[in-house]
């Protein structure tokens, strides 16, 4: 498994290793019922739209600031305006602010997210190789708490995000940052994620080994390094 240079496998986070109960609107719409707001199929499918869209138009959640005080509050102001244009476009409602402040703290934990059901044995026989693992995410620093919550905090050595490299995926600078917390070179190590450009693009632009998770199976027409779930990765990792 570790033949060749490879020594770590750094991995995305949401929507590789794990992912929402459901949806972020279902999500959002549960909170949101406290609130007076009556959830339908119809509002529903208009908050998910609303967040894809929210969600792409956001600039990086990249800050100019270094205590972690302001990292925290630069962070969360981030995802306020996210959550704010997500329901001025759906229709919005009296004590948003209340609102907020309680979705964006029930996203800190485990309770509405879930390992996908191959993440824990991968991670271990990865590790149990004498690999070395880490994260490279675009999440903010509640990701901490979340891969403790689900209980995979221990076998990743590093986790390496936006608002603390100061830069966000697919720059290269933060999978810089990621190889130099390891004291590596960029053809000793692989990147793991599910999306296309930030993930293998970023990863291949910086000069590690990109690998597409691609559970759906929507780019199999290219000719990248591809995986359907993280059972595959050993067996790739055995070509390299």
């Amino acid at each position: 498994m570790t033949a060749g240079r490879i020594r770590a496998v750094f991995f995305d986070a949401a929507g590789t290793l794990f992912h929402v109960k459901g949806s972020v609107a279902e999500v959002y719409l549960r909170y949101a019922e406290k609130y007076g707001v009556a959830r339908t199929g119809e509002l529903l499918e208009a908050v998910n739209e609303a967040f894809k869209r929210a969600f792409q138009d956001a600039p990086p959640p990249v800050f100019a600031v270094n205590d972690p005080i302001e990292i925290k509050r630069c962070e969360r102001l981030w995802w306020f305006d996210i959550v704010h244009s997500v329901f001025y476009r759906v229709g919005m409602f009296e004590r948003f602010d209340d609102f907020f402040d309680e979705v964006f703290e029930a996203f800190a934990g485990s309770e509405h997210w879930m390992l996908y059901p191959e993440t824990l044995d991968v991670l271990k026989g990865l590790k149990g190789s004498g690999l070395e693992l880490g994260v490279i995410s675009n999440f903010d620093t509640r990701l901490f708490g979340i891969l403790r919550g689900l209980g995979i905090a221990d076998l990743i050595a590093t986790v390496t995000i936006p608002s603390l490299a100061h830069a966000a995926k697919p720059a290269a600078r933060i999978f810089r940052v990621a190889l130099e917390q390891h004291a590596l070179d960029p053809d000793e190590a692989i990147h793991v994620g599910n999306d296309l450009k930030e993930d293998l693009e970023g990863a291949r632009a910086a000069g590690l080994t990109g690998v597409l998770l691609d559970r759906g199976r929507k780019h199999a027409a290219l000719s990248i390094p591809t995986i359907r779930c993280l059972d595959e990765l050993p067996a790739l990792l055995a070509k390299i």
